[in-house]
């Protein structure tokens, strides 16, 4: 059974005041730069999707500074031209939310959705924020297959669909059967993965290239 909000807290609140440590950043970021987004960072694409993309947090300059998940740093540079290759997403993504690219069959949202100070989020914001990824995942009535990006996107989305981590244990490019929903496994598509070579164009499109097949 998975965990679900009542209906009307598919996203937290501008102010969600659930994370303490959370809140404060929040709110240093809003002196910093008041015309940032600065608030939680609403899931982007269609309810309708059969793919949900989940990645750990927005970053600082990225979603939190434009609203939109992986748009304003490298992660989303990497991450749209995958999606725009292999038909995911249609139009041009030129790093602004306003850029007019749209998702197609496919949805992205994070496992905590507000930015965390040095883009770690601790266990127990982790697990707060848990019941809104629930949600997003109960309202897709057509899901069938979920990318997590990195360890910590892949163990929180086990907790919330109910799975034991010990009966999926992460790995790159892995493929988990879980009922209806098939989980697939990335390394995150952030620059310093890519700019040390644990994570390369090629290991990532494979992954959506398997996802494509299979869809």
């Amino acid at each position: 059974m998975i965990e679900a909000l009542e209906p009307h807290h598919a996203e937290p609140s501008a102010d969600c005041s659930l994370c303490p440590r959370l809140v404060a950043f929040r709110q240093s970021a809003r002196a910093q730069f008041p015309d940032w987004h600065n608030a939680p960072v609403k899931s982007f694409g269609p309810e309708t999707a059969r793919l949900l993309i989940i990645g750990l947090a927005p970053g600082l300059r990225g979603a939190n500074r434009t609203g939109r998940p992986f748009t304003g740093d490298y992660a989303g540079d990497l991450l749209y031209a995958t999606l725009l290759k292999f038909g995911f997403a249609t139009g041009e993504f030129l790093a602004r939310p306003d850029d007019g690219l749209a998702l197609i069959d496919c949805r992205i949202t994070n496992g905590v959705r507000c930015v965390p100070p040095e883009n770690k989020p601790t266990p127990l914001e982790i697990a707060t924020c848990r019941p809104f990824l629930s949600d997003t995942i109960n309202r897709m009535p057509a899901l069938s297959s979920i990318v997590a990006l990195g360890r910590i996107a892949h163990d929180t989305t086990l907790k919330a669909l109910g799975v034991p981590l010990s009966r999926h244990p992460f790995g790159h490019g892995a493929r988990h059967e879980i009922g209806a929903i098939t989980l697939y496994d990335s390394y995150h598509c952030s620059r310093y993965n890519t700019n040390t070579g644990v994570l390369t164009t090629a290991m990532f499109e494979a992954v959506f290239e398997r996802i494509r097949a299979d869809i």
